[in-house]
């Protein structure tokens, strides 16, 4: 599959705004209400993030700003902020097994959240597939601290964020992907995402709209 650096640190701003003017709008889509939601962060590991693996998304550094800002914002109103690591082992691969060169196990040397990222007390949830719900206790910690939308941002946009966006979307969570806190291998494919999320599933927005709704008055 081809990659590309279609984000850049330089040019996310714009080229975000330009994705955002090419994505169908639902009017009878959910409001974003901050007060409700919880921010989803989803396997900025080492193993995407780092140059020297395989499995590098060339665009994913630069949504590293953008995640930072919205888990500030977050975290300043109280509201939960969830990573999730993705890791396997032989047990629970299941078709990651055969679908992929090899497993990132959780010994792996580039398993870790990305050190830009973690910082001590950030909760991580451990998933093992593409959907961050499946066999593990995000639903739970999502209706226990009350939260009734989701913002989902993290890496790759069309596998993992998209199944996970589907699987909330299902279990009644109101979904919104962060157009430029998501990336994939190409603008193509992150395009093609995002527009099937929007016809049916959940709401794209810019993550400069979702920090001035964080910011104003609950």
């Amino acid at each position: 599959m081809r990659k590309e650096e279609y984000y850049t640190r330089e040019n996310i701003a714009a080229e975000a705004a330009r994705m955002a003017g090419e994505l169908p709008l639902n009017p009878r889509a959910a409001a974003f209400a901050p007060q409700r939601s919880a921010l989803l962060v989803v396997d900025m590991q080492d193993y995407f993030l780092r140059p020297d693996s395989h499995a590098f998304l060339p665009s994913a550094p630069a949504i590293i700003p953008t995640i930072l800002a919205l888990a500030a914002a977050y975290n300043k109103t109280g509201r939960p902020v969830i990573f999730t690591r993705h890791a396997n082992c032989a047990d629970d691969a299941g078709q990651m097994a055969d679908w992929w060169r090899e497993l990132l196990t959780a010994d792996h040397p580039l398993a870790a959240i990305a050190s830009a990222l973690a910082a001590p007390g950030d909760a991580v949830l451990e998933k093992s597939q593409y959907d961050a719900f499946f066999r593990t206790d995000l639903e739970a910690r999502l209706r226990q601290g009350g939260t009734r939308q989701l913002v989902i941002t993290g890496v790759t946009t069309h596998l993992c964020c998209e199944s996970t966006a589907r699987s909330a979307f299902m279990r009644g969570f109101a979904v919104f992907m962060a157009i430029d806190g998501t990336a994939t291998l190409n603008r193509e494919l992150h395009v093609a995402s995002l527009r099937a999320l929007a016809h049916g599933f959940a709401i794209p927005l810019l993550s400069a709209d979702l920090l001035t709704m964080l910011a104003r008055p609950s």
